[in-house]
């Protein structure tokens, strides 16, 4: 089973490498991983899709906790994030293809973001099922390159429910 983590840490030097490390020296995969700076340039959030039981979330959740500069570690359940992944998809394209390759960005709403007389790059957004499903559907042409994010999330507000008072 697939779990999605988000982790906020000090933007410093070796963090990565050690979030990376505690993966490798426990034995826990790593689907995917991303990191970036947040609005306060002093922090990034690390999200991690890692592969593994319950049992296996709850290791990973409080070795990560235990790590030198982590702030804070969430581990998300179905339905408590927004979750989207970014593809870029270079595609071999000519003027026989290009009406269709077209049709098929409309549908999925993705971007076309450069046009070459033999190619053509294209960007997506969306949820892992919505990137997958575009990928089965560009696949009849021929894929050049390809670079994708895996995952990003982030928690969804909570809705307080009214006072009973």
């Amino acid at each position: 089973m697939k779990h999605t983590i988000s982790v906020l840490v000090e933007n410093k030097f070796g963090v990565l490498a050690r979030v990376a490390g505690m993966f490798s020296g426990r034995g826990f995969n790593i689907h995917s991983l991303n990191v970036a700076p947040i609005h306060d340039r002093s922090l990034s959030r690390v999200t991690v899709v890692a592969v593994g039981d319950d049992f296996v979330l709850d290791q990973i959740i409080k070795q990560l906790n235990k790590l030198v500069n982590v702030i804070r570690v969430i581990g998300f359940k179905r339905g408590e994030a927004v979750e989207r992944e970014l593809l870029l998809a270079k595609i071999a394209a000519n003027s026989e293809n290009r009406s269709e390759i077209i049709q098929i960005c409309d549908i999925f709403r993705a971007k076309i973001i450069n046009v070459h007389t033999d190619s053509m790059i294209l960007e997506i957004t969306g949820d892992e099922g919505k990137v997958r499903a575009f990928l089965d559907m560009i696949e009849q042409f021929e894929v050049l390159e390809l670079s994708r994010t895996g995952k990003l999330a982030l928690e969804r507000a909570k809705i307080n429910p009214p006072d009973a008072s």
